[in-house]
């Protein structure tokens, strides 16, 4: 039974940004970027997603050209000629056909060091107070934990003003090569979810303080890539509650709080909030089966995006500790939320790993893809 009706494959506009339906890949971080330049590899593998019907493609995380966003060299970047050059070939092959993708722009921040151990030890790592954040239930071996909970000198207004832009001259880049927008990642306890976080904001200044005041950095660099791209230009941005260090983190305990954060990132310029949670319908306070996108929303009026665990049965943390990722169709109750207007768009990640065609997967309404981590998680197909 095809899906052409279901809500996942209705139109949507998100200002210049033209969507032929509601499925978007998530990022997920690849390294097949040797030097930080996308290869012909990395075009072809894009350009079977947009190929497969994806309504729109979410790059992987991409460093903005600062000396400690992105620890892993096989990581792209999104600045240096050779770089640019590289991502017009995967924007070219994208658009050749008829697809729609925007980069998410990373900084990595308090977890400088987190994707390898051989980083230059006379850089300092960005953290808005110098230190890494209490750890909690996270992923992450003890070896790290204990190397990276050493502090270091807090970030000063030069850094700060170094770094927002950066951000800036990598949108700007972005979109001189021809992306449809930008996207930034501020979750998961990178640089802009950092000065979120009370446990690594611990200013006194303008950038930390009360829950208003950590909200400006990242305000702040939304505002003056909104500037860089112009009025036409969708920004997405990435947020999340739970944290590497701690996945039991939170940056807001209420509604309230979680409105004065989104509605300055609003204000700034955020057109999509991508609300990034294990599981897409997941409630996240109490009294309401409302899911993180659908607060989003509530509290802003903006357009959110869900993700977290589509046509799976358990989270990628879980998966990576039991080694299964059994299927579960969980659509009807995608659709169930889409037809609500609770959130605006999906982000799928490893189905898009294991199916490139999974937007004519899911409109033939044909049986879900299997995803093998053994197969799917460490290779590029």
């Amino acid at each position: 039974m095809t899906r052409t009706l279901s809500p996942l494959f209705r139109p949507l506009s998100v200002r210049s940004l033209e969507l032929p339906n509601r499925i978007v890949m998530s990022p997920m971080t690849r390294s097949y970027s040797p030097g930080g330049v996308p290869g012909a590899d990395v075009a072809e593998y894009y350009r079977r997603r947009a190929a497969g019907g994806t309504g729109l493609i979410i790059t992987e995380g991409t460093a903005i050209g600062h000396p400690t966003a992105v620890d892993n060299p096989r990581v792209p970047r999104m600045h240096g000629d050779d770089a640019l050059e590289g991502w017009q070939r995967v924007v070219d092959a994208v658009h050749a056909e008829g697809g729609r993708i925007i980069p998410q722009l990373w900084h990595v921040g308090p977890l400088w060091g987190a994707m390898t151990s051989a980083v230059d030890p006379a850089l300092t790592p960005m953290r808005p107070s110098g230190v890494w954040g209490e750890a909690g239930l996270t992923s992450y071996s003890d070896e790290y934990v204990a190397r990276a909970s050493e502090p270091c000198r807090a970030m000063t207004e030069e850094d700060i003003a170094d770094v927002i832009a950066a951000y800036t001259e990598a949108a700007r880049n972005a979109r001189e090569v021809g992306f449809d927008g930008i996207a930034l990642h501020g979750g998961h306890g990178y640089l802009l979810d950092s000065f979120l976080w009370d446990s690594t904001n611990r200013r006194d200044d303008h950038w930390g303080g009360d829950l208003e005041r950590r909200t400006r950095f990242p305000a702040a660099v939304v505002a003056s890539v909104r500037d860089a791209v112009g009025d036409d230009t969708p920004i997405f941005f990435r947020f999340s509650q739970h944290k590497q260090q701690d996945y039991h983190a939170r940056i807001a305990q209420t509604p309230e709080e979680l409105q004065v954060i989104l509605s300055a990132l609003a204000e700034a310029g955020v057109d999509v909030f991508d609300a990034s949670i294990r599981r897409f319908d997941a409630t996240v306070f109490d009294g309401s089966d409302l899911s993180l996108a659908g607060w989003a929303k509530k509290l802003t009026g903006a357009l959110s995006m869900a993700v977290g665990s589509v046509g799976l049965g358990a989270s990628l943390r879980e998966s990576r500790t039991s080694g299964a990722t059994p299927t579960a169709d969980n659509i009807p109750e995608l659709e169930r939320r889409l037809s609500g207007e609770e959130f605006d768009l999906i982000a799928i990640g490893r189905l898009h790993l294991a199916d490139p065609a999974l937007a004519s997967t899911l409109r033939d309404g044909s049986a879900l893809p299997e995803f093998d981590r053994s197969v799917h998680e460490g290779t590029l197909i």
